[in-house]
């Protein structure tokens, strides 16, 4: 079975996958579920900036008032300094001023307010996020911008389907995000984010971001994907903002060069054509492009397209065979007087959605009893036969035995009941929960041909199904998709599907 899941965020547990170590490493960007607590944290940070802000303002206060108290009886004394010193009084109140009162003001000057603040945040830092962390959500936003196709400015601005809490990204954003692309050397995404922070400088942002930092990012992007007439521009504009700027002055002057080049190797070649009396026919002209067949289509364009809802491959007369019906399995006698709700997915392979099969007390016990445990994903290596992390699976999961808690015994008893399978030979609940972007490329949850031994050390056998609850609804994405068949199906929360073990994706 093959899995690819790149959503907005989602928590669900299933049936039937491999164990994993314990990280060390946090690893927020992958789930959603230990970022929350990331903004708790940030709120606290907050609450503890303005305390100190409080009392940066309370100093400056009293500052301020001595200051303007000082000010007022300075101007008045200078006018007549002997005639305002022939007081006693006035004479012994300058001599405590300065050899006391300012002494004071000193030492309020000079108190630390920052302490409480400084600590907190570090002992806050330990918790945060880390280089890796960025990096990988960004990735992970350029992996949504690609399956879903999105522009930069779509995304820049918020509009993303089915958001609640709107975020305009701004120019150092758009920024960043590019410079995490040149140093993954994807130039097509760097030159996208550049060009996204441009226009918005362009548009009159306020940034202290320098445009040509910008521009020197961009024009160098664009040069690395052959187009050196574009990069020629955007370098020429640099040069109208600084026109000492080293690099960019080297780069126009190779532009120039491989400009001049091609234009005069063009030139050869169709002198050559036109001696050789080279055309092209009107036949060749018209010929129309072949049309790919959808078998031919490479397997991560196929599960992008389903993951959009795009080639999904139902007729209107296999839909009108798909029926819902209360199920009791054969009259099981848990569910002879309660049947449960189960309605068909997919005919090709058989896939079945049971509605209202887990309840919302079930799904917070559940999390309850995941999230401290939640760790990196991991596969299983074929070289190695070891369990490691991989990019092409973006989550975090945790393991719960049904002797923890009888509600997850409860669960299992479930599972059995519906499916007929015994839970004996099943292994643990796996919870899964997936960060922005989340995902499972193309995978088999059994165990092929030339994996004799991949489930060995569980003493059960290969695997024969997956039982999917959904804990979570999500705004977008999220889709389950089967690219050999092309089929889809999206999570549900309080839903399960039952799927039999086939190459199908998370998206």
């Amino acid at each position: 079975m093959v899995f690819l899941r790149m959503e907005l965020p989602c928590w669900c547990f299933l049936l039937l996958c491999c164990l994993q170590p314990l990280s060390a490493h946090s690893d927020f960007f992958t789930s959603i579920g230990q970022m929350t607590d990331l903004l708790y944290t940030e709120k606290d940070l907050v609450t503890s900036l303005k305390d100190y802000i409080r009392a940066e303002e309370n100093k400056l206060e009293q500052v301020k008032r001595w200051a303007d108290k000082l000010d007022s009886l300075t101007a008045t004394a200078t006018q007549d300094p002997e005639g305002y010193l022939g007081h006693p009084v006035n004479a012994f109140k300058l001599m405590k001023r300065l050899n006391t009162e300012w002494g004071d003001l000193e030492s309020l000057v000079l108190r630390d307010t920052t302490d409480g603040f400084i600590s907190n945040l570090t002992l806050q830092r330990q918790h945060f996020p880390t280089d890796e962390d960025q990096t990988g959500a960004a990735k992970a936003l350029l992996r949504l911008q690609d399956t879903y196709r999105l522009d930069a400015n779509t995304i820049s601005t918020g509009n993303l389907p089915g958001v609640k809490h709107k975020s305009h990204m701004t120019a150092e954003d758009c920024y960043e995000l590019g410079k995490i692309a040149y140093s993954e050397v994807d130039y097509y995404h760097t030159e996208l984010w550049m060009a996204q922070a441009l226009k918005q400088l362009d548009q009159g942002e306020e940034s202290t971001l320098d445009k040509v930092a910008v521009l020197d990012y961009l024009s160098y992007a664009i040069y690395q994907q052959g187009e050196i007439e574009r990069a020629l521009e955007y370098t020429k504009r640099l040069l109208e903002l600084d026109p000492e700027h080293q690099r960019a002055n080297g780069n126009l002057k190779y532009f120039e060069f491989q400009l001049e080049k091609q234009k005069k190797a063009a030139e050869e070649e169709a002198q050559k054509q036109k001696e050789r009396g080279k055309r092209e026919t009107p036949e060749k002209k018209k010929k129309k492009p072949k049309r790919v067949s959808d078998h031919l289509i490479p397997e991560r364009k196929k599960y992008e397209r389903l993951c959009r809802g795009e080639g999904i491959r139902m007729t209107p007369r296999r839909q009108s065979r798909l029926f819902c019906r209360y199920y009791d399995n054969s009259r099981n006698p848990r569910y002879v007087l309660a049947p449960v709700k189960q309605q068909d997915e997919w005919d090709r392979p058989y896939i079945v959605r049971y509605l209202d099969i887990i309840s919302d007390k079930e799904i917070e016990k559940v999390k309850q009893l995941a999230k401290p445990r939640l760790r990196r994903a991991t596969v299983h290596d074929p070289q190695t036969g070891k369990l490691t992390t991989a990019q092409y699976r973006v989550s975090k999961s945790a393991w719960l035995t049904a002797y923890e808690d009888p509600m997850i015994e409860k669960i299992n008893q479930r599972i059995e009941d519906l499916t007929g399978l015994e839970m004996d030979t099943a292994e643990e609940l796996q919870v899964a929960n997936y960060g922005v972007g989340g995902q499972y490329e193309p995978h088999f949850d059994f165990g092929r041909k030339d994996e004799p031994d991949a489930f060995k050390e569980l003493g059960t056998g290969n695997r024969v199904a997956t039982w999917l609850f959904y804990m979570s609804d999500v705004t977008a994405g999220g889709a389950t998709v089967f690219p050999d068949v092309g089929a889809a199906v999206w999570p549900q929360k309080v839903t399960a599907h039952a799927i039999p073990l086939i190459n199908i994706h998370y998206c």
